[in-house]
C-alpha cells in the first residue's frame, strides 16, 4: 500500500488513521536528519548514521542525563525496542534495522530510491 510513494507524499491522513486504528507504526526518513514514526506512535526523532532510537509502546525513550553511559538509561534501554538508522545503504539514503518483526516499503525521490521504510505492529514492541 505504501510502496512506491514519492518523498514528501509518503502518507495521507487516511493512511495514518488506518495505521493508528490497527496498531501499526510506519517508519521512514525525512530530510537528511529525521526519522518519522507515524500511526500508533506519532513522533519525530533526530537521525544520523548509526543512530539507535530506543522506544516502548508510548514512544521514544530519551536519556535525560545527556549521557548514553548513564546507568539509569542503560537499564531502561535494555528493556526497550530499538531501530537503527542506516545512511547511504543499498542505494537508499535511509534504511532501518530492527529486531521487531516488520515489513518494508520503498519511498522514491524523482523516481529513484530514497528510503526503505518499515511497518510494524505496536503489540510487537517491548513494553
Amino acid at each position: 500500500m505504501l510502496d512506491g510513494r514519492e518523498y514528501g507524499e509518503e502518507l495521507s491522513d487516511q493512511d495514518m488513521k488506518y495505521a493508528k486504528d490497527n496498531g501499526a507504526v510506519i517508519v521512514f526518513g525525512a530530510s537528511d536528519d529525521l526519522m518519522e514514526l507515524r500511526g500508533a506512535i506519532n513522533d519525530e526523532c533526530d537521525c544520523y548514521e548509526g543512530r539507535m532510537i530506543y522506544f516502548n509502546r508510548t514512544g521514544e525513550i530519551e536519556c535525560e542525563c545527556d549521557s548514553i553511559d548513564c546507568p539509569y538509561f542503560a537499564a531502561i534501554k535494555d528493556e526497550a525496542s530499538w531501530i537503527e538508522a542506516c545512511w547511504d545503504s543499498e542505494g537508499y539514503s535511509w534504511t532501518y534495522e530492527t529486531t521487531i518483526p516488520h515489513e518494508t516499503f520503498e519511498i522514491l525521490e524523482d523516481g529513484g530510491k530514497y528510503c526503505r521504510g518499515i511497518v510494524f505492529l505496536l503489540e510487537d514492541v517491548n513494553a
